[in-house]
């Protein structure tokens, strides 16, 4: 009893010193490979799941125990400590995987493949278990490259039964939740003339499920062959093809049926008859529907998508997003500071661009490597980021008004460095163009990002500074070689005027981010930010009011009193799906379309976001005016809308279906035919062409 008392404890400081488990992931070529464990630590004799987790980049896989009509199981070989036993792995449900003509068993994503570890009863409590395995497998997209890494994985050893570890719960639960569950009651098999007639008793088919069997062995059944699926009472026959260079020479068939139960159920069954090999499949048959664009980013080489970010980069200058950034640095151009002065500002402003995409950049792969689904301009999706920006942007139009001045907010002695230093302005102008304008997606820019996130790191980072460094070329060019701004005006009382003029765009830009607040949030933010605009506006002009210490603390106080008011306390129920359905737009849903085109309708679908103005300029300029309106009902098309004001992981997804990674992104969905990509910037001509396919 003492000694059973004292190694519980033993077991107990070790796991109050926090002794981790501890593996390092491997970063092979498009996937990424990690030993993981269900719980914290391993007692002695007792079995502990541990798993083989491997992250897939987009649109690679790997394969199930049988893969299909080509590629290579995932295998690992085990380097444990004597006495120690490692299990087969289990292997969750794999998808099927159509690769015309044939068809492959896989996964992707991130998934992992538990094993059952037991070490010996006689393992001293307290020291380290060391284990060791060697994965390989075959990863495939377009090409097949054969993987592997040599793993690791230190365990503590404790005497009680240990927590599980919550970084990978979910991902094991997953993978048990995609066993198959329990085993067909009884099932037998027969072959004759190339066909197999599996018998499954005691289930039948789920209704609106589709049923099929997936062989556990390698060289016995024609993956991509149809099955034919029958009820006879209480059995289902499902009739295989057998494959035409047939290899399997066993007297049992084993596998999984899917369809029958909630989850796949196993199968063993023996097999009879004469097994010949089958006629295998002929080519030409259904390939699957991969989406139309030009370009798609399933297109691009590094030094393409590089030479579209610079290009998408260029032209997002033109979006409206940017226009308020713009007008600022007409200003800056209008008020001179001869040559030099210039180009170290546009310079400056170039450096403040491209750091902030690459920060940007940054984060976003950052998030979606830790599970987060969520795409470019995803800082707009946060309300709180909506507010800030809304507020910034209307103390620039006070200032830009006359209202009061940046320098009376600063100390003196601060204030006059920040004028003898203009070139953090122009830093810090180019660190808010990046902001505002980084939500919109320009021409060329789509695939562009699309390419970046399906890429490692650096070539990532490459494309997203390639944007940055578009975004901030006329800036520079115009900095560096200004001889047309000797057409403008020299300073004067003009400048003045035209500088006041600039406040507008500014306030219209709070209207507009305003209007994102209400979709995000409700009406009732909208009062708050109103009242808090009333209580800047009134903190701002007071301080430029003559007054001592106490007078500008007050008047600094109602300000942060309008910043504090206007912080959002978190979402509501407001939903922008309904206004799309009052506009007579239908909200996304990926199983209605294919309903609805296996019914012969076309959908067209719009992946827009009220934060985007490109979105909503197409929107009124094009999808809106009664033309394309009377196009779409001519050829009685469904309009649907997929909304991305708020983070949406459904439609993140569906963006990334067709390489892309923000929107603007509009797709019409024909029957029998790929999806066709639009354009970012539509046209009612753009829209009339791609309807004439109908």
């Amino acid at each position: 009893m003492i000694l059973r008392i004292l190694l519980h404890a033993i077991s107990l400081a070790l796991m109050l010193a926090g002794v981790p488990a501890s593996g390092q992931p491997v970063r092979a070529d498009h996937a990424e490979a990690e030993l993981i464990a269900r719980a914290q630590a391993l007692v002695p004799g007792k079995p502990a799941t541990l798993g083989l987790r491997i992250k897939h980049d987009r649109e690679w896989h790997t394969y199930w125990i049988n893969p299909g009509d080509s590629g290579m199981p995932t295998t690992l070989q085990w380097k444990l400590p004597p006495g120690t036993k490692a299990g087969p792995i289990q292997w969750p449900t794999p998808k099927r995987i159509p690769l015309p003509p044939m068809m492959n068993h896989g996964y992707d994503g991130e998934v992992v493949l538990p094993v059952e570890i037991t070490l010996p009863a006689d393992w001293p409590v307290g020291q380290t278990a060391k284990l060791a395995a060697r994965a390989d497998w075959l990863i495939c997209k377009d090409v097949c490259i054969p993987g592997g890494a040599d793993l690791t994985l230190s365990m503590p050893v404790v005497a009680a039964d240990p927590a599980p570890d919550p970084k990978w719960a979910s991902l094991f639960e997953a993978a048990f939740a995609a066993m198959p569950a329990g085993k067909v009651p009884r099932a037998e098999a027969t072959t004759a003339a190339g066909i197999i007639a599996l018998k499954l008793h005691g289930v039948k088919p789920l209704p609106g499920r589709e049923v099929y069997a997936l062989a556990g062995v390698e060289g016995l059944v024609e993956s991509a062959a149809p099955q034919t699926v029958k009820v006879e009472d209480d059995v289902t026959v499902i009739a295989l093809n057998v494959t035409s260079n047939l290899s399997f020479t066993e007297s049992r068939f084993s596998g999984i049926v899917v369809g029958v139960a909630d989850k796949a159920m196993a199968f063993e069954a023996p097999l009879t008859g004469k097994l010949v090999a089958g006629k295998g499949i002929e080519e030409g048959g259904a390939k699957p529907q991969k989406p139309v664009a030009a370009p798609g980013a399933e297109d691009l080489s590094l030094a393409l998508a590089l030479v579209f970010a610079f290009l998408g980069g260029t032209i997002l200058n033109l979006m409206p997003c940017v226009f308020p950034i713009l007008s600022l640095k007409v200003l800056g151009f209008a008020r001179g500071g001869g040559i030099s002065a210039m180009r170290i500002n546009g310079m400056a402003f170039a450096a403040g661009v491209v750091l902030s995409f690459l920060v940007l950049a940054g984060i976003l792969l950052g998030l979606r490597a830790a599970g987060e689904a969520i795409g470019w301009g995803f800082q707009l999706q946060s309300p709180a980021v909506v507010t800030l920006l809304a507020l910034l942007f209307f103390v620039i139009g006070l200032n830009l008004s006359g209202v009061f001045e940046f320098q009376s907010l600063l100390p003196h002695s601060l204030a006059s460095a920040t004028l003898d230093h203009p070139a953090a302005d122009s830093f810090l102008s180019g660190v808010l163009a990046a902001v505002v304008a980084s939500p919109c997606t320009a021409p060329f820019m789509g695939a562009a990002l699309g390419f970046a996130i399906t890429q490692g790191t650096l070539a990532s980072l490459l494309v997203f500074g390639a944007l940055g460094v578009g975004m901030a070329a006329p800036y520079v060019l115009l900095a560096w070689f200004p001889a047309w701004l000797k057409r403008l005006p020299r300073p004067g009382p003009w400048l003045a005027t035209f500088k006041q003029f600039l406040a507008f765009p500014m306030y219209a830009t709070v209207v507009w981010l305003a209007w994102v607040l209400l979709l995000q949030l409700g009406p009732n933010a909208i009062i708050w930010f109103g009242a808090a605009l009333v209580l800047i506006g009134l903190g701002t002009w007071m301080i430029a009011r003559p007054g001592g210490g106490a007078w500008r603390a007050f008047a600094a106080l109602v300000a942060v009193a309008g910043v504090v008011i206007a912080w959002p306390g978190g979402e509501s129920a407001a939903t922008p799906a309904a206004t799309s359905q009052a506009e007579g737009w239908a909200p996304w849903s990926k199983d209605e379309i294919a309903k609805l085109n296996g019914a012969g309708t076309p959908v067209f679908v719009d992946f827009t976001a009220a934060w985007c103005v490109t979105c909503q300029v197409n929107k009124k300029v094009v999808l809106e005016t009664r033309a394309v309106r009377d196009a779409f009902a001519a050829k009685s098309v469904k309009l649907m809308r997929a909304d991305w004001t708020r983070r949406d992981p459904a439609i993140t997804a569906a963006l990334a279906e067709f390489g892309r990674n923000g929107v603007p992104v509009y797709v019409l969905h024909a029957p029998g035919k790929p999806p066709l990509i639009l354009p970012e910037i539509l046209s009612e001509r753009i829209i009339a062409d791609a309807l004439k396919g109908l």
